[in-house]
């Protein structure tokens, strides 16, 4: 890693925060039954718990807390904006599963929730968890100033919705040839949407909790974007060159599905170079915070470098 945090100590600060985002999250999805809330189902409530709890690095929570940090944000108030994030993150790995989209039986090493119940228990499952997210991300705890709440959940939305996750995962079904004859693939474009609008989300929460300048924002939004670009590459390559035990899913899935990646179009060494200038690109926009900049540096390095 090129920052200032060892390996050991970047870590940590993963777990960590890994560790308490479970714990929030096992609140968040316990069965106790919140004003307004008529009743929470049990079989809901196990499925959601089981498709989002014991398991993943959570990292996107990971880069709320840590981008907040830049700006001194309270932990507590970034790791609820997190746990919002990662509810989305959930739901869609939930639905992304299902035989109608990618048809996985495996996620994180364990049958997938449809494998487990059946598709409409996974389906609902998903829906809660995507309205939760937008219940957590409008809380008072979040953030005492109700225009930073309002901003940070359009924000949120906009990356979950039609102009960012969900937007993307039609565009990589049309281009799989879903309906019809495969249509040409932006894969730059599909990333952003994808994968990529979720991760920047993570990166830019943290300025618009701390109230940043358009300045510090932009440095950011611009680390994000990079950030998610080199995420994507290594998946795509992981599926390439990855071991499925490490994965926890199936190698090769994205070859058998016909999918347009990164790799695909670029080749092997013409992906890792890429990714090699994305992590220049995220360097240099994390310069304006100094040593405040060093655990997300650290994150981008670890994204191009993980194995699973």
């Amino acid at each position: 890693m090129t920052s200032g945090l060892s390996t050991a100590d970047f870590a940590k600060r993963l777990d960590r925060t890994a560790d308490e985002t479970e714990a929030l999250l096992g609140k968040l999805l316990a069965d106790t039954v919140l004003p307004d809330e008529i009743a929470r189902p049990k079989r809901l409530m196990d499925a959601m718990r089981y498709a989002s709890l014991d398991g993943g690095k959570r990292l996107r929570p990971f880069l709320v807390v840590e981008s907040s940090a830049v700006f001194g944000v309270p932990r507590d108030a970034a790791l609820l904006a997190g746990a919002a994030l990662e509810c989305i993150h959930c739901y869609s790995l939930i639905h992304d599963d299902l035989p109608a989209m990618d048809n996985s039986d495996l996620r994180r090493g364990r049958p997938t929730l449809h494998k487990t119940t059946d598709d409409a228990t996974a389906i609902l499952a998903g829906d809660g968890l995507l309205t939760l997210a937008f219940d957590i991300i409008t809380r008072d705890e979040v953030h005492e100033n109700p225009a930073v709440r309002l901003a940070l959940t359009r924000a949120l939305a906009r990356a979950a919705g039609i102009g960012g996750m969900v937007g993307g995962q039609m565009l990589d079904l049309a281009g799989e040839g879903r309906f019809g004859d495969r249509e040409p693939v932006d894969v730059a474009r599909l990333q952003q949407m994808k994968t990529g609008a979720l991760l920047r989300f993570g990166c830019i929460a943290g300025a618009l909790l701390g109230q940043a300048s358009q300045k510090d924002y932009q440095a950011l939004d611009t680390y994000g974007r990079a950030l998610g670009e080199a995420f994507q590459i290594a998946d795509d390559l992981l599926d390439v060159e990855g071991d499925a035990a490490a994965l926890g899913k199936p190698a090769g899935a994205d070859a058998a599905l016909g999918k347009t990646t990164f790799v695909t179009q670029l080749g092997i060494d013409g992906a890792k170079q890429r990714v090699r200038d994305l992590l220049a690109k995220a360097d240099e926009a994390l310069s304006a915070f100094g040593a405040r900049g060093d655990v997300l540096r650290a994150a981008a390095h670890f994204v191009a470098d993980r194995k699973n």
